[in-house]
């Protein structure tokens, strides 16, 4: 298994580890998985193309990172203002999601699976404070997917730079900010120590779905009960790894302000407003120029129509409530 995380990293890393123990422990080792940390066999963001190629037979890594070769994956990961994690699961099992998935990675020969969730994102780090609308004009950001597209239409320029290497980016001044995961993974990966200042909400990436990619040839090739296997290794880390992103992001936010003196930021409501106007013109403009993402959109903001009502009446009200 190659991955795009550095070896046992929080949150995504520890995911693809778990993975490969339940695989080789649910199989009495007739699957034995082997771990490869980002760049040790293969760079962070060519995992795809390794799987595909049968370089290596399986993958660990986020689907918007192949946004270049393949625009509609995005939507396997996180779409602005989209689905939240329950909402993703519940597209991708109940909704036809998983379908579109095996047809959009299929014609590359690789099969998806969710194997993990690193849950609702903060917004990221940035070395300046951002007052309005205008504090976000030539900033540079690094942001993968269609989050990057948005921040480019409120005049930031988007970066793409792998995970292992956002805090030298940083710390070089190469970008002025950066989003990543949630605070958990963040400390971690020690932004706090160049970037003072954590916004939120992460708008740009509601969900945070980690996948398990296995060549096509090779998981055909496997015994119905090995097949599974996998398959339900990889259901156990989806819900497993979404619950313990909760739970640490929840301590080690407190942690950040509390003990490392981060300064914790809303967005202003300029920048969240004319992000949600530009997520829908950017959704659009994809479709259009992509055969299937014009596919795959529709079945999304129909989940997308379908969560709102019952996420507003259930969880958001639910929630309201709580907080009195």
């Amino acid at each position: 298994m190659a991955t795009s995380w550095p070896k046992n990293s929080p949150g995504p890393g520890r995911s693809a580890e778990r993975l490969a123990e339940r695989i080789t422990l649910m199989s009495g080792a007739a699957l034995r998985v082997e771990v490869f940390g980002a760049g040790d066999l293969l760079p962070p963001l060519e995992v795809f193309d390794g799987v595909a190629g049968a370089t290596v037979e399986m993958g660990h890594s986020a689907a918007f990172f192949w946004r270049g070769k393949m625009p509609a994956s995005v939507f396997f990961t996180a779409v602005p203002f989209g689905l939240t994690p329950d909402e993703h699961a519940a597209w991708i099992t109940q909704g036809g999601g998983q379908g579109l998935w095996d047809e959009l990675y299929g014609a590359s020969g690789v099969k998806p699976f969710m194997a993990g969730n690193s849950g609702i994102q903060m917004g990221g780090w940035f070395t300046r404070e951002i007052g309005s609308l205008a504090d976000l004009q030539g900033l540079k950001f690094r942001i993968p997917g269609l989050g990057g597209e948005v921040y480019r239409r409120l005049g930031a320029t988007a970066v793409v730079v792998p995970p292992g290497e956002i805090f030298a980016a940083l710390q070089s001044g190469l970008v002025d900010g950066a989003e990543f995961l949630g605070p958990w993974s963040d400390a971690a990966f020690g932004f706090y120590k160049v970037a003072p200042y954590y916004y939120w909400p992460g708008f740009h990436e509601p969900n945070g779905t980690g996948e398990c990619l296995i060549n096509k040839a090779a998981f055909d090739a496997l015994r119905p009960d090995l097949q599974a296997i996998v398959t339900v290794a990889c259901a156990a880390e989806a819900a497993f790894a979404l619950a313990e992103a909760d739970w640490q992001n929840a301590q080690r936010l407190k942690w950040l302000v509390e003990e490392k003196g981060v300064q914790l930021r809303a967005f202003p409501p300029d920048v969240v407003d004319r992000a949600r106007m530009e997520t829908s013109a950017v959704l659009d403009d994809l479709a259009a120029r992509d055969l299937m993402s014009a596919k795959i959109l529709p079945s999304y903001r129909t989940a997308l129509a379908r969560a709102k009502e019952w996420s507003r009446v259930g969880r958001g009200a639910y929630l309201a409530a709580r907080d009195g």
